[in-house]
């Protein structure tokens, strides 16, 4: 797989903006029409956000638009390497940033969460272009972990400081956020397990209490942000403004009051692109029973 992807990096990094896009659409439409599973999971996900009575070809098309972006992130991340720091710039747009400078008068870093959606490296990277911000950013496992030091390795090239979530991620991110390190949490999905039940899009499931808790504990503010995917490998960010996390009575109880209103940040972000959120695998319980279903019901006929 490293192999695989170290080749594809080079084929977009090379050909043109034009080929690349051509190549990468229609890698992304095969793929979308050989991955059923995937595709059955991408459906019901859409479904959910933009509404049950999306069907028939307005979601056929949606799914196929969510399979491009999910390419498009990877060719993008792969482009990054090559791009130089002032095209960065010109192609990057903020809305929003000034709630991510007043949130350094707390005295600590602050903390963007941020959905699996659009082009989030590329925020990265445009921050640590700007002089005076050091960013460390938690990053989950991949397999093989060939590809994670890969991708891990092009981060720090960019200049970030890069955790792999663990079991010394939390004492990491503290002291980041007291270096006033910006520390970039992806918080839409409970990964490493042991999350907090939330209403998410109308329906329970589990999402991170880290940012929370670990908020609650620094003083650090949780500022919510999108990067989404623009044409021609612009990216606009939007950045909300910091959620209320202050110490109210029992920790446990304030770390579930600020969870649930992070999902309701993310809720809104994701609403204003749902064909760029990269998430093509279970994420509610009602997802696994409907797809255990789906499977019986292949296998029958």
């Amino acid at each position: 797989m490293l192999t695989t992807f170290r080749v594809g990096a080079s084929l977009a990094q090379s050909l043109p903006h034009p080929v690349a896009t051509a190549i990468r659409r229609t890698a992304s439409v095969a793929v979308a029409r050989t991955s059923a599973e995937r595709r059955f999971m991408v459906a019901r996900h859409l479904r959910r956000v933009v509404g049950h009575d999306l069907r028939g070809g307005a979601l056929e098309r949606r799914i196929d638009a969510a399979f491009d972006a999910y390419a498009r992130y990877w060719v993008d991340s792969a482009v990054l390497q090559k791009v130089s720091d002032a095209e960065v710039d010109l192609g990057f747009s903020v809305e929003g940033f000034e709630h991510i400078e007043d949130a350094f008068e707390r005295g600590v870093g602050p903390i963007l969460a941020l959905p699996h959606l659009g082009g989030w490296e590329w925020a990265g990277r445009w921050l640590t272009c700007r002089p005076g911000y050091e960013v460390t950013v938690v990053v989950e496992p991949l397999a093989p972990p060939e590809l994670f030091e890969w991708m891990a390795d092009m981060r720090r090239s960019f200049g970030m400081n890069v955790v792999p979530l663990g079991p010394d991620v939390v004492p990491t991110v503290v002291r980041a956020l007291k270096d006033r390190h910006v520390v970039c949490l992806l918080c839409d999905r409970d990964i490493g397990g042991g999350g907090l039940e939330v209403d998410f899009f109308g329906e329970t499931t589990r999402i991170p209490g880290g940012p929370a808790t670990i908020a609650l504990r620094t003083g650090a503010a949780i500022v919510p942000v999108a990067v989404y995917q623009l044409p021609d490998r612009r990216h606009h960010a939007v950045v909300r403004p910091p959620l209320d996390a202050t110490r109210t009575g029992r920790l446990r109880d304030d770390v579930t009051r600020v969870t649930q209103r992070l999902a309701v940040e993310l809720e809104l972000l994701i609403r204003a692109a749902p064909e760029q959120w990269h998430l093509m695998y279970p994420n509610w319980p009602s997802d696994e029973i409907a797809l255990a279903a789906w499977r019986a019901e292949r296998a029958s006929t």
